[in-house]
């Protein structure tokens, strides 16, 4: 009876341990990228098609991780909202000026959008010059894509340039992957983080991010500050301490965490 005994409490050890790994993602939030990211980048930002399960594996991922998973995203909230439908998820919107968290708006554009149209209605006209290209109007941000006129883009890079000096010193450039975006000077998506960390359910957490393009270098530079875990999606150069080649690897890996929690972040990353 002893013996059995001593069997049991082994057993409940080992239970113990299994319960150990499975709450690790408790000590990380998971902050994830839309586009290029969890999405095939697309020719528009309409075209992007979002791969069946997608929204239910984050789902699961937000109950993995405690409720601690945002998207972090230049997209409006709306947005990835209608791609993610019927889920809403904590999420940094138009590179931080907007921010959502358990189901809250915690943060809204709150400046004169006018100085926007005025570009907006500029650009519009400049860019019949070049097919393809077109004006992306968030209202709060403007964005010109050309990948569908790739001769087009040192032409386009300056003309976004001359807008944005135009504007005045509450204004900055965003370069990405075929794509310029006017937006105020305090928006970036390492903001966002910083906004998503401070909020109740993420407090205390080390930080994981994955994201694919120039825009996503704000929040790995945060991220790496607070030594949390940074990945870079594609083969662009980064400051992310992690690589996958594409969004389809990294659905892949959000899929495996969403099923069966990581003993080790870091390490499922390089193994």
């Amino acid at each position: 009876m002893t013996g059995d005994r001593r069997d049991d409490r082994r057993d409940d050890r080992r239970d113990d341990r299994r319960d150990d790994r499975r709450d690790d993602t408790c000590a990380y939030a998971l902050f994830l990228d839309f586009d290029g990211t969890l999405v095939d980048i697309a020719p528009t930002p309409e075209e992007v098609v979002v791969e069946a399960g997608l929204p239910t594996i984050l789902d699961a991922l937000r109950s993995r991780f405690g409720g601690a998973v945002a998207l972090v995203s230049g997209r409006r909230i709306a947005a990835l909202d209608a791609f993610l439908a019927p889920f809403l998820f904590d999420a940094g919107g138009l590179h931080g000026l907007e921010i959502r968290a358990g189901g809250r708006m915690l943060e809204r554009p709150a400046l004169d959008s006018a100085p926007l149209r005025a570009a907006a209605t500029s650009l519009r006209k400049r860019l019949l010059a070049w097919p393809g290209a077109f004006v992306e109007d968030k209202e709060h941000t403007i964005a010109v894509h050309w990948r569908l006129a790739p001769q087009a883009g040192a032409a386009l890079a300056d003309v976004m340039e001359e807008i944005v000096a135009g504007l005045g010193a509450g204004w900055r450039l965003q370069n990405g992957k075929a794509v310029a975006e006017i937006l105020p000077a305090h928006a970036d998506k390492g903001r966002a983080v910083e906004a998503l960390l401070a909020q109740e359910v993420y407090r205390g957490r080390k930080p994981v991010f994955f994201g694919d393009d120039m825009t996503d270098e704000d929040a790995i530079r945060i991220v790496n500050a607070r030594g949390g875990v940074s990945v870079n999606v594609g083969p662009r150069p980064s400051a992310a301490a992690f690589r996958l080649p594409d969004p389809r690897a990294a659905r892949a890996l959000l899929a495996r965490w969403a099923q069966e929690a990581p003993r080790d972040i870091a390490a499922d990353l390089t193994g």
